[in-house]
């Protein structure tokens, strides 16, 4: 059972009892409310431009958690916040009576639900407010939230302070963290916007939304290291999926032109500033396209989610104005890698010479990295940095894009496209490979190439060939990482930011 472990909530443990003691029900099963603390407001102001005196006439009731308050005497000011905004109440003992304002005085702390019936009235200090005649308590805060303290700014803003030194502690507590932080209620409202304009953008442009499983038999789609878990009635072995991508592939197959999915994706790898285990992605895949038409809807995405989300295409993020504005940048990733670090990689065709060429120009890479995985580290640490305009990187080595065809004319690269905003990948897409023998060829060189433990080893899963075999048409598809798009709209330079619950090490 609960107990107080300090002062405040000692005192607050004691207001509880007083109010059982009284009979003042602290947690109500009924509330009622009339009108948001916006509404309230609006309400008053539009009536008050017409007839000021019938203005004041307006009756409301109110609910909210008390942000602010001050006593003095016989009078009682507090501030209540719900999702809309905030509202003055105007509390006086000749409107409450005495016993519900000795209730005010002595067992209403900062945090704590209230309900308010009033008339709307504006201050001498010009404040809109409620004249309280009725007040309820609707949750007593048993606990204080961290301290928020408020200053006004020179433009006359309302700045807050003081919350969460420790920022890690606003992940573990994110629902005091929400309370008291009203910029990371718009992280996360920006967040909803973002997912509904997409599913907007791609409901407009004809596609389908569809759920695949979470639980597969064989995980696949992606080059990552799955959670396994167990069915116990059917003694098999499942993976949380790594991708959506091969169960969205056998929708083409089915006669759907146009599909797409929102939702979660889980890979057992490292955690960093732009990896969480569990993430939201975004894949959608089109029939009778290629990359170069996933390259055009994709800019067109993103710049009508920016819109939608911040109002324009040109966003700041980590200080660099960027124009998402479409036609984006596009270079090979050839091309990209010779600007950057003077190494044409196709002149080392082997993974010992590539590695060895890296090494004299200062790159470091794990020495039994295959050749395809020294170009994608080249890719990473000298190319990626320095992509802050949106841009689009063409044309990936074949032995580590297993799923895309290969350029015309080039055995050894595919029509593959990473999409890189703000310095960060933020999608990948393919000229899809719909040729069942050329994929079970793929599927088996990986196999050979990369140990049974690399990440980069995937089963072969027959079923989707199987599907591939009764024809699949020429298409392509494309992956965008939702979380990331949040922190480019919303200038968050941590994952961990734009997530509600991000995972943490056990204390």
């Amino acid at each position: 059972m609960w107990q107080p472990t300090n002062t405040p909530e000692q005192d607050r443990w004691n207001s509880l009892q007083r109010l059982g003691e009284r009979g003042i029900p602290a947690y109500p099963n009924r509330v009622t409310r009339t009108h948001t603390s916006a509404e309230a407001i609006r309400a008053f102001e539009t009536l008050e431009t017409v007839n000021p005196e019938s203005a004041e006439g307006i009756e409301v009731t109110v609910c909210g958690r008390i942000v602010r308050q001050n006593l003095k005497g016989k009078v009682y000011f507090a501030h209540i916040e719900d999702g809309e905004g905030r509202v003055q109440l105007f509390v006086r003992v000749d409107n409450v009576g005495e016993d519900t304002y000795d209730m005010v005085k002595r067992d209403l702390d900062l945090g704590d639900f209230v309900q308010a019936t009033g008339t709307m009235m504006r201050t001498r200090a010009g404040e809109v407010s409620v004249l309280v005649h009725e007040l309820a308590i609707l949750a007593k805060a048993l606990s204080p939230l961290p301290i928020i303290k408020e200053r006004v700014a020179d433009d006359g803003t309302v700045e807050r302070y003081g919350a969460f030194s420790d920022v890690e502690e606003r992940y573990r507590q994110r629902y005091a963290d929400l309370a008291v932080n009203p910029d990371t209620r718009a992280v996360f409202r920006a967040r909803a916007a973002t997912v509904k304009a997409l599913r907007t953008f791609l409901d407009d442009a004809g596609f389908l939304e569809v759920e695949t499983p979470i639980l597969q038999p064989l995980y696949g789609g992606a080059a990552a290291r799955p959670f396994v878990t167990h069915h116990n009635q059917l003694h098999q072995d499942l993976y949380l999926r790594i991708s959506f991508e091969l169960y969205l592939k056998r929708l083409l197959v089915g006669m759907y032109d146009a599909v797409y999915e929102i939702g979660r994706d889980f890979r057992n790898e490292g955690v960093s500033f732009k990896h969480n285990p569990e993430f939201t992605q975004l894949e959608f895949y089109q029939a009778y396209t290629d990359y170069h038409g996933m390259m055009d809807i994709t800019e067109r995405l993103v710049a009508f989610a920016a819109e939608q989300v911040t109002g324009s295409p040109v966003i700041t993020f980590e200080g660099n104005v960027i124009d998402l504005t479409p036609p984006w940048n596009r270079i090979t990733l050839r091309d990209a890698i010779r600007q950057q670090t003077g190494i044409d990689y196709v002149d080392y065709p082997e993974a010992p010479a590539l590695h060895a060429a890296m090494k004299a120009a200062g790159i470091d890479a794990p020495p039994d990295s295959t050749w395809g995985k020294l170009v994608d580290t080249l890719l990473g640490t000298a190319v990626e940095p320095t992509l802050i305009q949106p841009t689009f990187i063409l044309d990936y080595p074949r032995d580590i894009s297993p799923l895309a065809k290969t350029v015309p004319g080039d055995d050894t690269h595919v029509e593959r496209f990473e999409m890189f905003i703000g310095g960060m990948e933020m999608g990948n897409a393919f000229t899809e490979l719909n040729n069942p023998i050329d994929q079970e060829t793929r599927f088996l060189e990986m196999g050979r190439l990369y140990a049974a433990e690399d990440e980069m080893a995937t089963p072969i899963d027959e079923d989707y060939l199987r599907a591939m075999r009764y024809g699949m048409p020429p298409s392509g598809g494309c992956g965008i990482g939702v979380d990331r798009l949040v922190m480019l709209l919303t200038d968050r330079s941590t994952i961990r930011e734009v997530l509600l619950y991000p995972h943490l090490r056990e204390r």
